[in-house]
């Protein structure tokens, strides 16, 4: 880690971290409250899949809807008008339409082998948005001048990572660069993060061999055909199985990559000076 003790982090003139862990348990809150005091600089992985790696074909996607219209088909064809993503650090939208989901077309749903096409995208993206966050932290000061640096990463870090690999590329250039913390949720954030997946399900990314595990139980629990799933029926489904799976790798994570704290002490945050001391507290926990 680049910050071995509690000393270290409070002394150092440049702070520089990754938030890791569920979506909804803080990580976006305590990036937005430390951009907000004017010397963090703000890195959003998903942000950066979005536009860097993944723009192009969720505005390719938005355009091959639009060209089944006559008349934006032939907008299009004239150049007449111009189709784009707006995506923001709080609003993902675009790039989680894009992913979808597999399923009954009539509600939504995309053939599984181009819904496992979009999350291979998914995948070759996250790793190289998350490789390129030395980059940007040293880029943060030396271009405009911000001393210290969070990187916001998505969920499904821990999807594409082997936390029991001491010789893992990616959270080895991590760790070189930033010290990673992990948000951890209790019981009682899980149960509303399931009861939030039950409401409003959003597609996200999962390893392809647990994929398609959960696919093929779905469909030999249900005795439907692909094309019958119900989409955001399978998503609510699998989103259960996710955070079951994701929790021990989350943990591997901040026991052999960094500290962890938790989402009940991230939601007391109103200043930077309290996300360093409680920075430091993880520190001091870890010895």
């Amino acid at each position: 880690m680049i910050y071995e003790t509690a000393r270290q982090w409070r002394d150092a003139a440049r702070k520089r971290v990754l938030v890791f862990g569920m979506s909804g348990l803080g990580k976006t809150h305590v990036s937005n409250l430390l951009r907000a005091d004017g010397n963090w600089f703000h890195y959003s992985i998903d942000y950066r899949i979005g536009t860097r790696y993944m723009g192009e074909h969720i505005a390719d996607n938005f355009k091959r809807e639009a060209m089944k219209v006559p008349l934006l088909r032939e907008l299009l064809m004239t150049d007449s008008v111009h189709i784009t993503s707006n995506i923001t650090f709080n609003n993902l939208a675009p790039l989680s339409t894009y992913l979808g989901k597999p399923g009954d077309p009539a509600k939504g749903g995309l053939p599984f082998d181009e819904y496992m096409r979009r999350q291979d995208q998914h995948r070759t993206a996250e790793v190289a948005a998350l490789l390129d966050t030395a980059h940007f932290a040293d880029r943060a000061q030396s271009l405009y001048g911000y001393d210290h640096f969070i990187c916001d990463s998505g969920g499904s870090i821990c999807e594409v990572v082997d936390p029991a690999d001491p010789a893992d590329p990616v959270l080895g250039t991590l760790s070189n660069a930033v010290l990673m913390v992990w948000i951890a949720g209790n019981e009682a954030h899980t149960a509303e993060l399931i009861r939030r997946a039950r409401t409003s399900p959003k597609p996200m990314y999962y390893q392809p061999d647990f994929l398609r595990a959960g696919w093929a139980e779905h469909l030999s629990e249900t005795g439907q055909d692909e094309a019958e799933v119900d989409p955001d029926g399978f998503l609510r489904w699998m989103f259960e199985r996710a955070l079951r799976h994701r929790q021990p790798l989350y943990e591997a994570m901040a026991q052999n990559w960094g500290v962890s704290v938790t989402a009940e002490d991230v939601a007391t945050i109103r200043s930077p000076g309290d996300f360093e001391d409680l920075v430091a507290r993880a520190l001091e926990a870890r010895g």
